[in-house]
């Protein structure tokens, strides 16, 4: 068994490369990073294997997916429907019938269902098709040389050249995706050295082709963050009809006690059955016009994983797939509106204007951004949701600084 990829490059792929020639800005940051990486303990034969040709990219391909965009946001009925297909949801209900009797005993060592570990497994690699073909420490060392995550990617190139280290490998046999994450499970490098182990015990952690490793690391990362045994992720919930939108969202965390006074049932209208000093949280991921979901702890952990609340869902929503062997059924498309990231931007530039918040600008819309939205709602006078739509649009566009959203008198029409 061995942790290496046996991969070759075209000579002239290769040439390609080395023919940039880095500027000197660059090469300066490259020799203060391999000093720094030295000192904290990256042999030196390493440094000088990892770097034995140059990475510099003017238009690196890592670098362009980081800071890629979107034109549109994608709604969460959306992407549930291209994440989970009926023949994904098929084949990881044949996965499970396949490999829940190999793994019972790991399951109920780390205490996490086999059918989570499967969804994740689907959702990330395409169970094992995908691992991903950058070298990771080219695209972690272009990252880290640019400016808008450099911190982030520094760290996890010192932990990807301490696997290189560690296992003696060439940066060329050490694949995976744009951002650093490698395997079955796409395990950052970091997650890899605090988390990863060696489950077959033939001494090597191999993430790639030991699927034993890998599964069972998976399983090791939730359980050490804190995955709660026999505890669901949570389900999609019904609301009254005067409900406080302003109570929903994923920080926003109350125990069962109260989200039961508030009304919150299940879909079909019944009191929901769970301990009432269970604390989670209501998701509206596409405003009060589309779907409610109580989330509780072990949908937190896959957040973890993950900070998409659309890639949680996913995950969640597979893994009761799995589990039921129930047919896949597609969302329903609900009565939102689509968001254009060029809304989100003049959202939060707007926010920042107003003060009410500190938002990067960025056109992404995640949790912060869901926040500060339900504040300007506030303001405007609008339902709490949490969602932009038309409405908010409307109201930002004609929104008068003298008066705020307030409306202005018209003034009376003179009779003749």
């Amino acid at each position: 068994m061995t942790l290496l990829f046996t991969l070759t490059f075209p000579l002239d792929a290769l040439a390609a490369k080395e023919a940039i020639k880095p500027p000197q800005e660059y090469q300066d940051w490259l020799k203060t990073l391999k000093e720094e990486m030295i000192s904290k303990g990256i042999s030196k034969k390493t440094i000088k294997k990892a770097y034995k040709r140059s990475y510099y990219h003017p238009q690196s391909e890592a670098v362009a997916s980081d800071r890629k965009q979107p034109e549109f946001v994608m709604t969460t009925t959306d992407y549930l429907n291209r994440v989970i297909t009926a023949k994904r949801v098929k084949e990881a209900q044949t996965k499970y019938t396949e490999l829940y009797p190999l793994f019972k005993d790991m399951e109920q060592k780390y205490n996490v269902p086999v059918n989570y570990l499967i969804a994740f497994w689907a959702v990330e690699t395409n169970f094992g098709s995908n691992f991903g073909n950058l070298e990771i420490i080219e695209s972690l060392t272009n990252l880290s040389y640019d400016t808008r995550r450099a911190v982030f990617f520094r760290e996890e190139l010192y932990q990807a050249l301490k696997i290189m280290d560690k296992y003696q490998l060439e940066p060329e046999n050490m694949k995976g995706s744009w951002a650093g994450a490698m395997g079955h499970f796409q395990f950052m490098p970091s997650t890899f050295n605090n988390y990863a182990i060696d489950y077959d015990g033939d001494g090597y952690i191999d993430l790639w082709h030991t699927f034993e490793d890998a599964i069972a690391s998976a399983a090791n990362y939730l359980t050490q963050i804190g995955w709660k045994k026999n505890e669901t992720w949570g389900m999609e919930v019904s609301l009254t009809y005067n409900f406080d939108y302003s109570s929903a969202g994923y920080n926003n965390m109350k125990p069962m006690s109260e989200w039961n006074k508030l009304g919150v049932r299940t879909k079909d209208g019944k009191r929901i059955n769970l301990n009432e000093q269970v604390y989670g949280s209501i998701l509206l991921p596409e405003g009060r016009r589309g779907k409610a979901y109580l989330v509780l702890n072990n949908f937190r952990k896959i957040m973890m994983w993950n900070r998409s609340e659309n890639y949680a869902l996913a995950v969640a929503k597979l893994s009761d797939y799995i589990l039921s062997g129930e047919s896949w059924k597609e969302e329903k498309t609900n009565p939102t509106y689509e968001i254009k990231t060029e809304h989100i931007l003049k959202i939060q530039k707007f926010i920042n204007q107003l003060g009410l918040v500190q938002l990067d600008e960025d056109g992404m819309f995640g949790s912060k951004t869901r926040e500060a939205i339900k504040k300007l709602q506030k303001e405007a006078r609008m339902p709490q949701d949490g969602y932009p739509d038309y409405q908010l649009l409307n109201k930002i566009n004609k929104y008068n600084p003298n008066i705020g959203f307030a409306i202005p008198v018209q003034p009376k029409k003179l009779h003749k």
